[in-house]
């Protein structure tokens, strides 16, 4: 029966890879620019959006940030938009079927190999998640630099605004001048204005493709001062001062938290490395935790308290600024 099944997964695991590749490489129509089309044309489901009643970035609070519920589903049920924050060129269809490629694969080469066959599940689950891990380190590091360019950028409008320079030329100039991200966000803003696209739709998409807290001060700004009037370059000066202050005590939190950040990892990644560890010196020996039903209970008991342990570590040392 092991026989058969092997070349069967193989095939699929094969076929699967070599779809994936192939609808990353093909080329296809780009939505947002159909979606922009459709607007000035009048048609489409962009300007059935527009003709609706929407709430704004004003309308929302300030702290309005996305808890951990809504982190969650924000990242497993809307992958179109996990993949936009992460920068990622690939369509949710083809990030699952990489996923799923993996994952088989995975599965197959603990068979093929001579590992233990228990391993399978684990080694397929691993496979499976790390093209998700991939996109959320990426989406990671993209609102990291482009929280450091914010307050350039909004000098750099500020600076604009006061020559004579419009609110869209502000753009226009953070996007000739800054790299990515924060520039091709900003060109992005910039053309979907071009395009007829309101301030107010444009800016609540920049919110959206980059979850910031202090962008989202920007855009209700921005937003404040076109609808009662105001000297918005004053306004974006001190945001921009705002953001550099907050860097610098966040700064001095990690400095501070630095010794409980390395204690936890210390801790966490200790009881892996043993394990595997022991696995290697005497096998006999920690088999018996898959064997005994008492040493069952043990590992189940010890990876609860591995993931409380994680969360409770993640908690002390995560100070919000």
């Amino acid at each position: 029966m092991l026989t058969i099944v092997i070349p069967v997964a193989v095939f699929f695991c094969f076929a699967a890879l070599v779809g994936g590749v192939a609808m990353m490489f093909r080329g296809g129509g780009d939505p947002n620019a159909e979606d922009r089309l459709g607007m000035l044309t009048g048609t489409g489901p962009a300007a059935k959006k527009l003709s609706k009643v929407e709430a704004t970035v004003i309308t929302k609070p300030l702290d309005d940030m996305p808890g951990a519920f809504e982190e969650f589903t924000s990242r497993f049920l809307n992958l179109k938009l996990l993949l936009e924050q992460a920068d990622v060129s690939l369509k949710p269809s083809q990030f699952c079927m990489i996923s799923g490629g993996l994952a088989l694969a995975g599965l197959v080469g603990v068979f093929v190999s001579p590992a233990p066959k228990f391993f399978a599940p684990f080694a397929a689950v691993t496979m499976g998640i790390m093209p998700l891990l991939a996109t959320l380190f990426l989406r990671r590091r993209r609102k990291k630099a482009f929280a450091k360019q914010l307050p350039e950028a909004l000098e750099l409008i500020a600076r604009a605004l006061r020559a004579g320079h419009s609110l869209g030329s502000g753009f226009s100039l953070v996007a000739s001048e800054m790299d990515n991200p924060i520039g091709g966000e900003f060109q992005k803003c910039f053309e979907e204005q071009n395009l007829g696209i309101p301030m107010e739709e444009a800016l609540e998409s920049l919110a959206d493709r980059v979850p910031n807290l202090d962008l989202r001060f920007f855009a209700t700004a921005v937003i404040l001062q076109r609808s009662t009037g105001g000297d918005l370059a004053e306004i974006l000066d001190k945001i921009g001062e705002l953001i550099r202050e907050r860097f610098k005590i966040w700064g001095q939190v990690q400095a501070l938290t630095g010794e409980g950040r390395l204690s936890g990892i210390v801790l966490l990644a200790l009881p892996p490395l043993l394990f595997v560890t022991m696995l290697r010196i005497n096998k006999e020996y920690i088999m018996i935790l898959f064997t005994d039903e008492f040493g069952k209970k043990l590992l189940a008991f010890g990876i609860i308290m591995q993931i409380l342990g994680a969360i409770v570590i993640k908690k002390i040392v995560n100070i919000k600024v």
